[in-house]
Formats: C-alpha cells, sequence, structure tokens
C-alpha cells in the first residue's frame, strides 16, 4: 500500500465549484492538507445546525437550522421555545431537564456501546422447546426483508392500491397456515401463540353462548399445554367471568357450562394423542375445540381441521424467524368460515378494483376494534406483519417438499435420540413424539443438567426427575452425540450413534417409523398453490420479494403522514443490532444468567422511559400497544380488588380517545360509560363531571389520550385527572400520542396513574407493514406490585396481574431499537425531536389552513404534533369525499394521512420530527393542487362524476388505454408535478372501494388461478 505522503496533490483554488449537471468530478483529484482547512477548526455538521446536541440528532431531525426560522416565521413564532408556551399548558410543562444520563453520540460510538452489553448475552446451544426453537432464517429473506427498510417501514395496509406486494405476502400466509392446518380460513397473524390460544377462547365463548341463549363460563385447558399458554389464557379469562379448568383431557367432565375446549397438538411432553375422541364429546356437548398445533409437524401429522376442531392457533415462529428471546413472532389463527366475523386481527381477501382487475384488501373491516369500540370482540390492533411475511417466504422458498424433508429430518434425529437414551436405561414420557422428548432420569437430574451446561447446552427442567427436550432445524447429528454424552456421563464411550440418511430418508422408511401413530399420519395434499412451487433458486426468490416491494409506498418513496401513527425516522444504526446472534439466538427460557445483556439493556430502558415519563415503575412485556392498554386496566383492576372495592368497574371513556380503548375496557371486564367532547374537542368537562358523579362508587378508571386524538393539549388535564381521584378512580393515559411530550411535560405528573408506550412510535421500532410493536407500561408507585409476573420466569410481585404475552419481556429482540434511539439522541436531543415534531405540525396546519380548514386547536390556536383537516364540505359543494383526495394523493406519490378517523370526512396529519422542510412543502403542494382540483369541480368547469379526483389513483394500465374519454390529460393523471417526472411511484392496481371490496371477497386464501403469478 503507498503512503498518503506518496500520493499527488492538488489545489482546490485550481478547481472551482461547479454544477453538478454540466461537470463531472475529476478520477484523480485529491485534498492537499496545505489548502484544506484545519479538521479542528473546522465545526461539525451537528454543531452548525444543533449547537449543543448529539451528533445523531442532525440524522434524525428534518429541518436543519433555517428550515426552522423559516417555518417559524410562516407559524408566526420567533423561537421552538415561543411555540411550546403557546402550545403546552403551563401547568404542565417539565420545569427542568430531562436527567437520562445521557447526552447522546453517534451511530459508532452507540453501537460499541450496545456491543459490549450483547457481548454479556452467552448464546448456548437451546434444547428447551416449549413452541420456541431455533431454527435458519434464509439469506435471501434475512437481507432482504428482515433488513430492508422497504419492508420494515411500511405501514398497515389500509391504503390497499398501495399496500398490493404485502397484501399478497400476507395472503400466502393465510394459504399456508389453512393449507397446513386445513380449517379454511385463517387470519394474517396474531401476536404470539398464548394470546392466540386467549383470542380462540374468547371468540369460542362469544360464540357458544350467542348460539344456546345461556351463559356458559367453563374453558377446558388440557395440561399438556404450554405453561405460558395456560397463564395467558387465565389471565385473560379472569376479568371476563370465565373459569379456566386445567386437567387430563381425557378425563375432563363435558357439563352444560362448558364453551371451549384448548389441547395441545403435539402434547408439551412431546406425546401425539388422537383427540378425536375428546373432539367428539366436546361438540357433542355444544362445545367447541381448540388445537394449539406445531405448523412443522403438520407437515407430517393429520391437520386439525382433519380431526374436527373448529380452530387452529399456534406460532410460526420456526418458519425462519430467530428466537429473539421471545419475540417478535408471528402467531396463527385458522378457523371454520362460520366464525370470520368473529375472526380477531387482519384478514387478506382478494377483491377487484373499478377496472375488474384482481386486486386484495383488508376484507372486513368493520369488525376492527376501532370501528366497534366498546362491541368489538378483540382489541387486537396490532399484528405481526413482518414476521408474517418472513414465515410465508420461508413456506415459498421451501415448498411443501422441502417443509416436510425438514420435518423428517428432525423427526429422524429426535427418534435416534430416543433410540439411544433408552440405550442408556432412561425413560421416555411418550412412545410417540415428533421433536420433542420427556426423558424420565430418577435422581440424575442435578448432575446430568451440570454436565449439559458445561457444555454449552440448555435443556428443560421439567420437575425433579424428568428432563425436556427439543429439537430443531438446526440440529445435527453431532448435536445428538453430544446430548446422549451429556445424559450418559462416564457412560460416554459405550453409546453409538446411527441416524442412517443424514439428510432425510424414503417416505417408506418414514411411515415405519414407530414415533407417529399410523393413525395420525398425513395423507392430505398442502401448499399446492403456484406460488409454492415457483421460486426455489434464489434468483427467483429475489425477484418475487422486489417484485413485491415496488407494489408498496414505504417510508423510502415519500413521508406517510399518518396522524397517531408517527412514521418517523428508523435508524439504520438503530436496526441492526435485531439481528446479532446475541440478541436474536437466545432461548426466552433460557437461564437468566446467559441473558445478562439483555437484562442490563431491560434495566437501563425501565430507568430511562421511567424518566421520560415520571412513573415509578415500568413492564417491558406487553407486545404490542392494545396489550399495553389491556395490561394497564388489569392494573388498576388489580389494585382496586386488592383494596376491597373489586365491585368497581365503571370505565369513562371521552369521545377523543382511542378507537382501542373501548374494546380494551370490555375486555378487562368493565363497562364503558362515554363521555361528551366540546365543539373545540376538548372533553366536555361539566359532562365529565356529572359522570362522575353518578357512577363514583363503582368508579374505575378514566381512559384519556393525551394529547388527545384531536390533536389538542387539554388545558384541564389537570383538572380531570383530580376529578377522577376524587371519586376513587384510577386515570389511564394512552400513550399512543408520547411523541408530542418527551422532554417537554410528564404524564406521572400532571396525574395519571398508568400509560402505555408505543415504542414502535415515539421510540422508533418501526411499523413493519403493521406489526411488530412494543407497548410497555408505567405507572405510579401504588399500582408498581400490580406489574405483570410471568409463570416460567419469575418476576414481579406476589400481586402481579397474570401474563399478558408469552413470553416473560414480551418482543425482547426489537428493544435495541429503542436502546440506541435514546442513547443517540441523549436527553437534549429527545427534547428538541418533540419541540420539532409540533413545529412541523403546525407548520402544516399553517400552510393548509387557507385551502383546508384544521378542525381543532388550543386556545392559543396551536395543535399539538397532528392536525385534523376537514374536508366535508367539499361533498356538499363538489361531491368529493375524504377517499376521492386520499387516492389522488397516491397519483402525487403520498400516502394518505389517516382518513375519517377520528372524525368521519377529515383526515388527520402528522409529519413527525425526521421529515425535512422540503418533504413538507412537497406534501403541502401536493395539498394544495388538489384543492384547485376540487375547486374545479365546484366551479362547474370538469364534471362531478368524470374528473381527476374520482378515477384515482391512475395505474399504467389504466393510461395506456386507447381510448381516452376523460376531460383532463393523461399528463395531468400520471405527472401533476415537477417530481412525479423525476421518480413516479406507480399504483399496481386501480381504485378499490372501501365497501365493495366486503361485498365481493372472493377468498382469504390464494385462489387455483394463479393469482399474482
Amino acid at each position: 500500500y503507498r503512503t498518503l505522503s506518496s500520493l499527488p496533490t492538488i489545489n482546490i483554488s485550481d478547481y472551482p465549484m461547479l454544477e453538478p449537471s454540466t461537470t463531472q468530478p475529476s478520477t484523480t483529484a485529491s485534498f492537499s492538507a496545505a489548502t484544506t482547512p484545519s479538521l479542528a477548526a473546522a465545526p461539525s455538521l451537528s454543531q452548525q445546525s444543533f449547537p449543543g446536541f448529539s451528533p445523531f440528532t442532525q440524522r434524525h431531525i428534518g429541518p436543519r437550522d433555517s428550515d426552522l426560522e423559516a417555518m417559524l416565521a410562516v407559524v408566526g413564532c420567533t423561537s421552538l421555545e415561543e411555540l411550546i408556551q403557546q402550545t403546552v399548558p403551563a401547568s404542565i410543562r417539565l420545569d427542568r431537564p430531562l436527567q437520562l444520563g445521557e447526552e447522546g453520540c453517534d451511530e459508532y460510538a452507540a453501537l460499541q456501546r450496545l456491543r459490549a452489553i450483547a457481548a454479556q448475552n452467552q448464546v448456548y446451544r437451546s434444547f428447551i422447546g416449549m413452541g420456541y426453537y431455533n431454527c435458519i432464517t434464509p439469506p435471501v429473506i434475512q437481507r432482504n426483508i428482515l433488513e430492508n427498510p422497504g419492508w420494515y417501514t411500511q405501514y398497515t395496509p389500509y391504503q390497499p392500491e398501495i399496500a398490493q406486494g404485502r397484501l399478497e405476502a400476507l395472503l400466502n400466509f393465510q394459504t399456508m397456515v389453512s393449507d397446513l392446518t386445513a380449517l379454511p380460513i385463517a387470519n394474517a397473524s396474531l401476536l404470539d401463540e398464548g394470546t392466540a390460544a386467549a383470542e380462540a377462547m374468547t371468540l369460542s365463548y362469544n360464540v357458544v353462548n350467542a348460539k344456546t341463549k345461556t351463559q356458559r363460563y367453563q374453558f377446558l385447558v388440557s395440561d399438556t399445554c404450554f405453561p405460558q399458554t395456560i397463564e395467558v389464557v387465565k389471565t385473560r379469562a379472569l376479568p371476563l367471568g370465565i373459569e379456566v379448568v386445567v386437567g387430563d383431557h381425557n378425563s375432563m367432565a363435558l357439563g352444560d357450562s362448558v364453551f371451549g375446549v384448548l389441547l395441545q397438538y403435539p402434547a408439551q411432553n412431546g406425546a401425539i394423542h388422537d383427540y378425536r375422541p375428546v373432539i367428539d364429546r366436546a361438540h357433542a356437548a355444544g362445545a367447541l375445540v381448540i388445537m394449539a398445533a406445531d405448523l412443522l409437524s403438520l407437515t407430517l401429522l393429520t391437520p386439525p381441521g382433519e380431526l374436527g376442531a373448529d380452530i387452529a392457533v399456534g406460532s410460526t415462529q420456526r418458519f425462519g424467524v430467530p428466537l429473539g428471546y421471545g419475540g417478535p413472532h408471528a402467531a396463527y389463527f385458522a378457523t371454520k368460515t362460520d366464525y370470520k366475523r368473529q375472526l380477531p386481527g387482519r384478514l387478506v381477501g382478494v377483491s377487484k378494483d373499478v377496472h375488474g382487475q384482481p386486486a386484495l384488501r383488508l376484507a372486513l373491516q368493520t369488525r376492527e376494534q376501532h370501528i366497534r369500540r366498546d362491541k368489538a370482540t378483540s382489541n387486537i390492533c396490532t399484528a405481526q406483519v413482518l414476521l408474517a411475511v418472513m414465515a410465508s417466504m420461508y413456506a415459498v422458498y421451501h415448498g411443501a417438499e422441502g417443509l416436510q424433508r425438514i420435518a423428517e429430518r428432525v423427526h429422524r434425529l429426535t427418534v435416534a435420540l430416543a433410540t439411544g437414551l433408552q440405550s442408556l436405561g432412561y425413560g421416555l414420557g411418550s412412545a410417540s413424539y415428533f421433536d420433542t422428548l420427556w426423558v424420565t432420569v430418577g435422581d440424575q437430574a442435578d448432575a446430568i443438567m451440570q454436565r449439559a451446561l458445561r457444555q454449552r447446552i440448555n435443556l428443560r427442567r421439567v420437575n425433579a426427575g424428568t428432563i425436556g427436550l427439543s429439537l430443531d432445524e438446526t440440529t445435527t447429528e453431532q448435536d445428538v452425540q453430544d446430548l446422549l454424552s451429556v445424559f450418559a456421563g462416564d457412560r460416554a464411550s459405550a453409546v453409538g450413534l446411527d441416524v442412517g440418511h443424514s439428510n432425510g430418508y424414503s417416505p417408506r422408511e418414514y411411515v415405519m417409523t414407530p414415533a407417529l401413530p399410523k393413525a395420525l399420519q398425513r395423507t392430505s395434499a398442502y401448499l399446492t398453490h403456484p406460488v409454492f412451487h415457483s421460486y426455489r433458486s434464489e434468483t427467483e426468490l429475489l425477484r418475487y420479494i422486489h417484485r413485491l416491494q415496488s407494489k408498496d409506498l414505504s417510508l423510502t418513496t415519500a413521508m406517510i403522514p399518518l396522524g397517531s401513527c408517527t412514521m418517523k425516522l428508523n435508524a439504520t444504526a438503530e436496526m441492526m443490532p435485531v439481528t446479532w446472534p446475541e440478541f436474536g439466538q437466545l432461548h426466552p427460557f433460557a437461564p437468566l444468567d446467559q441473558a445478562q445483556g439483555y437484562q442490563q439493556l431491560f434495566h437501563q430502558l425501565e430507568q430511562w422511559l421511567g424518566e421520560i415519563t415520571g412513573f415509578a415503575g415500568i413492564s417491558l412485556q406487553p407486545n404490542a400497544g392494545s396489550q399495553g392498554e389491556y395490561a394497564g386496566l388489569l392494573v388498576i383492576r388489580q389494585y382496586h380488588i386488592a383494596r376491597g372495592e373489586g365491585h368497581r368497574h365503571v370505565c369513562l371513556i371521552p369521545q377523543s380517545a382511542h378507537g382501542t380503548n373501548p374494546a380494551s375496557a370490555v375486555m378487562a371486564g368493565m363497562q364503558v360509560v362515554p363521555v361528551a367532547c366540546d365543539d373545540q374537542g376538548n372533553i366536555d368537562v361539566a359532562d365529565l363531571h356529572a359522570k362522575a358523579e353518578a357512577h363514583s362508587a363503582n368508579l374505575a378508571a378514566l381512559m384519556v389520550t393525551y394529547p388527545s386524538t384531536h390533536g389538542v393539549f387539554e388545558e384541564t388535564i389537570r383538572e380531570i385527572c383530580a376529578l377522577i381521584h376524587a371519586h376513587g378512580g384510577q386515570v389511564y393515559m394512552d400513550g399512543a400520542n408520547m411523541n408530542a411530550q418527551v422532554g417537554i411535560c410528564r404524564p406521572a405528573d400532571f396525574g395519571a396513574d398508568v400509560c402505555h408506550l408505543n415504542l414502535h412510535k415515539t421510540f422508533c421500532i418501526p411499523h413493519g407493514g403493521g406489526g411488530p410493536g412494543v407497548g410497555p407500561i408505567g405507572v405510579q408507585p401504588h399500582l408498581v406490585p400490580f406489574l405483570p409476573g410471568h409463570g416460567v420466569v419469575p418476576m414481579g410481585s406476589e400481586q402481579a396481574i397474570g401474563a399478558v404475552s408469552a413470553a416473560p419481556w414480551g418482543s425482547s429482540s426489537i428493544l435495541p431499537i429503542s436502546w440506541m434511539y435514546i442513547v443517540m439522541m441523549g436527553q437534549a436531543g429527545l427534547k428538541r425531536a418533540t419541540e420539532v415534531a409540533i413545529l412541523n405540525a403546525n407548520y402544516i396546519a399553517k400552510r393548509l389552513e387557507p385551502y383546508y380548514p384544521v378542525l381543532y386547536k388550543g386556545s392559543q390556536g396551536r395543535v399539538a404534533h397532528e392536525c385534523i383537516l376537514d374536508l366535508r364540505e367539499f361533498k356538499k359543494t363538489a361531491d368529493i369525499d375524504v377517499d376521492d383526495i386520499a387516492k389522488r394523493l397516491i397519483d402525487y406519490g403520498f400516502h394518505a394521512p389517516t382518513v375519517s378517523w377520528p372524525v368521519a370526512g377529515t383526515m388527520m396529519v402528522e409529519p413527525t420530527e425526521s421529515e425535512s422542510k422540503q418533504e413538507l412543502d412537497r406534501f403541502c403542494e401536493a395539498m394544495i393542487a388538489i384543492r384547485a382540483e376540487i375547486q374545479a369541480i365546484a366551479d362547474g368547469v370538469v364534471d362531478r362524476r368524470n374528473n381527476v379526483l374520482k378515477h384515482a389513483p391512475h395505474t399504467a394500465a389504466d393510461l395506456l388505454r386507447s381510448e381516452w374519454d376523460r376531460p383532463y390529460s393523461r399528463e395531468q393523471a400520471a405527472y401533476p408535478t415537477s417530481w412525479t417526472r423525476a421518480h413516479k411511484f406507480w399504483a399496481p392496481v386501480g381504485r378499490i372501494d372501501s365497501a365493495y371490496g366486503d361485498r365481493n371477497l372472493v377468498c382469504a386464501c390464494l385462489p387455483m388461478d394463479a393469482y399474482g403469478q
């Protein structure tokens, strides 16, 4: 290598700055120290743009200093401080800086610090099982989906025209689940296996009681189910008055009070039971049957649908999704078509666009909790889309034959291991098994566990004399030999190993294996659709993934200005640690001394979130915002019970609260009483006084969103909280809008007792196309004893509520994202992010107000971090509704803001602090241009039905039609601005009307007409 001193130098003054469009830079130029200013003298960009802030702050926050000055001038303020004083009530503003102990740093320094923490996690070979298994994530899926912002920065597919790629991947997921379970309909994923089982219980409860017109209250659970699943089910059942009876499924009493039965297939001890007699007895008693089934085993075993089950639930984690110390993973839920309207979560269906072409959309959306509110059957808001997409691509990549080969190999190794263990004199818990063995070891258990740990192997200690172990896709013949050595101890040299065909074996050989009951071996076909047979080479799969990605609008294309959803930057440095093996390859039930890095990260996050919110205790367990709402209400319920006031069950919910709140309250066993809002969008304090007084004896809680969903800081929030406390209630604050509070005010300081935080919003975990999410809760000191516990990994106090998620710390592997964000921003940077978020929203409101009325404002004319544009007048003047504007925005290259929520006929806009002034202006210019298009219709210049808004979005195929019978040009349709000419996002399908899809839903699985191929 040449030294730097040997390189030629060129004087920069000889090369004045030239326009990039006219002159190409020299390929040989280098810089001379003599002509370059001293690096020490040159201020860094972070110092130039954000004095006193960390280097990362300038990366996260969009507007530069000069931009801030220009935007403040438009808003009518001289400084950010003045704007905050006019926006946030003085009575709640924080009078000191945050005390996080973090001054902020650059990406490299933060990654180095996190590396040191990750190194404290010890990655052992885990054979613990219990629904969590090592697996192999195909690199093409890891790099091009999990690590790809084109997939992880997408939003929930409520605008289907610009989400066709993700919707197709989710339809693949639904088809995969439906095929493997042999049940006709499946949803687009749930949070985890435990919550999926709990959702199945409530579906059964609602369906059976509605059908029988009785009040059945018993739910029978086989004692062979995973313990974490049983605990989550019990947690969910308690406030609903459901009695969970755990016992032997063969001897369960199926009386008139039973509405459902939950079975594990294969059982937690590995046994493969023929449940048909139990299922027949349950059906005869009028109960529904749920089977929690391992998807990989279903490639070899008779599926639940063929056994007669009504519902199948489980996890798709072992389909290429890392362990991640418990999550996030995509659960599945499949059932009979009769129950499609009670099906929890989201459902993707095949429909048609306005041109009659096949198109995908979310189907049956009227079931969703924010629409049905207290009539909802579930509060599930977050699916696990990104993980469901990964699992579906795993099936697409391997196909039926590949999945079967993996399953056969896992089973063959398990048979070899079982044979060796029996030769050592150990007994097995069952003669039939797929991948799991319970080994009876007598008084050798302690010695065996110690030998395993010395070889960096984790086994499951079932009880004093039994050890459990599960094999998986990553298990090798050497692993089996090592396991036999662990069990053999001094006899290791006497143990041989003969697994036969190491890469699998013929179906004929496999059928002769005695470990799978002959009566339960699968004979039906699965994954027969062409999509599961077309992409075997990496080249083809790569092209398929990118073909789907190109049909979706993500943050890589443009801002996604969705109100209340906070689609801010998900920095690459924040995302990188997710796939580090020290975070991704830990089993959630590994010994705690192997997860000290995680424990340190949890502790620091809890401390920081506590300081940011003012709360004394934080639980990271809830793995979605919906789970956080639910957990917070359960904590309040348990508090009242502990004080001898279990009769308190009324929950007051203002109309300005989030739509999920009523559904969560009902699930927590509470009665919802709505509270009115005044004309300014604030809580009607007089109505609140009246409702609190009327229900004083039974008042449990008030659920309030702050700033409100109407986009304002209500000045009476302290009075509101004090009023609820005076009547013996607790205040639950929905923290979805925490992006407007960090560093400015703290919920605990102005009266909230419990608050959930959306880490997938305020703290930068990406939305992933509709999931994953993390919804931890913070509580005041008197509620700390009631924070969630966990039965498998002891945590919490004796008064703790039961587990709300299957894993002790929920979706652990994505918590490093929020850790990185806080460390890099620092305490000052976090506050500046909030200030700029509020500025950006007020800037958009001020620029658009002459064209679109801003529905709600604070007392000084300011909005919070989001604003609501009132579009209702256009329906009268031009027959243009909010959907027309949303679809036209696609032609301009934008995802629409939140449509018709919380007020019908409006748009709720939230720009976030990460968007630059240039992007905000681009959005405003698009909205202003659309306003001109509306005016042309209102003036009678353009037909009210045949116009550019009614036909939007315009596809390439639409524009290429030979006949053009519209009163506007193709150019106006496709290229309404200069930037659309420079870079055009084309909607792959035409408009899909909201009601149209529900009426004309073809199916919720891939039809055999090779759709999408």
